[in-house]
């Protein structure tokens, strides 16, 4: 069973996974992250910058979970200018070290494999943070991908381009095909970190949670790894039906086994 966090906001998760990350990064300075884009994993990133702050992340290596296919890479909502705009460059990383999965059309035919061979020679992902979409796909694995999956093109959902229509002057503009982590990809990293926000995500965490293991579900993926945590807010585990147990096991969890 994954470990179940219940935090009073978004803050007060960001500073747990913060926690854990600048450890890990003071316990192993070429950490390999594993990096979420999206609203969801923005406070773990604004707390990660007063936190890293006289720590040495000049060996920090990270692998973005996604990129649209056939979007410059210089408009501000590729995935590669979002991390940069969001990760690289307030936390001090060598932009070097921080790979985005290529969505150029010319390459895309091998750049999955490209991708899953750079993952391999950095050692694997120590920790991978994770958010869940309102259908339970998490990186863009939409529902019927396979656990065995790796990365791959993959065409959205109409759905999942509402839900980021937000970032774009319109939905005609966000593109129909993504190239992403695989679930398969996605349960090699050491760690994984799912978190959620708001009552519109409850119903798709109770269900990776506690649901049936499902490829329609996507992120019910996340039972079959042995170590997992999801922090959420009061709102989204409002379909925990072990709400409570949770909330008792972490708060008599001792300190030194982090999360």
């Amino acid at each position: 069973m994954a470990e179940v966090v219940i935090v009073e906001s978004k803050a007060a998760a960001g500073a747990l996974v913060a926690d854990e990350i600048v450890a890990l990064i003071d316990s192993k300075p070429d950490t390999v992250l594993g990096l979420a884009t999206g609203s969801t994993p923005l406070p773990v990133y604004e707390a990660l910058r007063e936190r890293l702050a006289g720590h040495d992340v000049s060996r920090v290596r990270g692998f973005a979970l996604d990129e649209y296919v056939g979007l410059d890479p210089e408009h501000p909502e590729s995935y590669r200018s979002v991390i940069t705009r969001e990760v690289i460059e307030p936390l001090g990383l060598d932009p070097a070290r921080i790979r985005v999965p290529n969505g150029a059309v010319e390459t895309i035919e091998h750049a999955g494999d490209d991708y899953e061979l750079a993952i391999d020679a950095a050692g694997g992902v120590d920790l991978q943070i994770l958010g869940i979409g309102t259908d339970g796909h998490i990186g863009f694995n939409e529902p019927g991908s396979s656990f065995a999956s790796s990365t791959r093109v993959k065409t959205l959902t109409e759905q999942t381009r509402e839900d980021n229509a937000r970032f774009f002057d319109s939905i005609d503009e966000v593109p129909r095909h993504c190239i992403t982590q695989g679930l398969g990809t996605i349960l090699r990293a050491r760690h994984l970190v799912l978190l959620a926000f708001g009552e519109g995500k409850a119903a798709a965490v109770a269900a990776a949670v506690e649901g049936p293991v499902s490829a329609m579900l996507p992120g019910s993926a996340i039972q079959l790894h042995p170590h997992v945590t999801v922090v959420v807010d009061e709102a989204a585990a409002s379909e925990l039906k072990l709400a409570d147990y949770y909330r008792y096991t972490f708060a008599n969890k001792p300190a030194w086994q982090g999360i």
